[in-house]
């Protein structure tokens, strides 16, 4: 088995060069990360928590490990992001199972037809 994984690590190189070659959009969104895990109507802890559970149901790893670092950074103990990645499986399981009803009325839609035994 390789070490290598299809995910790069992270290194300074990428962001410069992102930076390079769109500094304006690079510079808004790290304007807009800051403002969004700010303190506010939800404190710091809440939010890097909700972006843990978002980031493992996205499955991004970049976004895993920064936020879940994020919200021990904001005072979030290991059982809390554990309950958030719980809370994101659940959602995601909880989404395959309400999205069964498609294959449902199709297979009434095939027995209507008679197409189906």
């Amino acid at each position: 088995m390789s070490d290598e994984s299809v995910y790069p690590q992270p290194n300074p190189q990428h962001g410069a060069k992102r930076k390079r070659l769109t500094p304006n959009q690079t510079e808004a969104f790290k304007a807009f990360s800051k403002a969004v895990f700010a303190d506010g109507a939800l404190p710091a802890k809440t939010k890097q928590l909700i972006a843990v559970a978002v980031a493992h149901v996205t499955q991004c790893p970049y976004c895993i490990k920064g936020h879940t670092k994020g919200a021990l950074q904001s005072g979030a103990d290991a059982e809390e992001i554990m309950e958030a990645i719980w809370v994101a499986a659940e959602m995601r399981a909880g989404a395959a199972y309400a999205h069964s009803a498609l294959a449902l009325e199709k297979l009434a839609d095939e027995d209507a037809d008679g197409s189906s035994q």
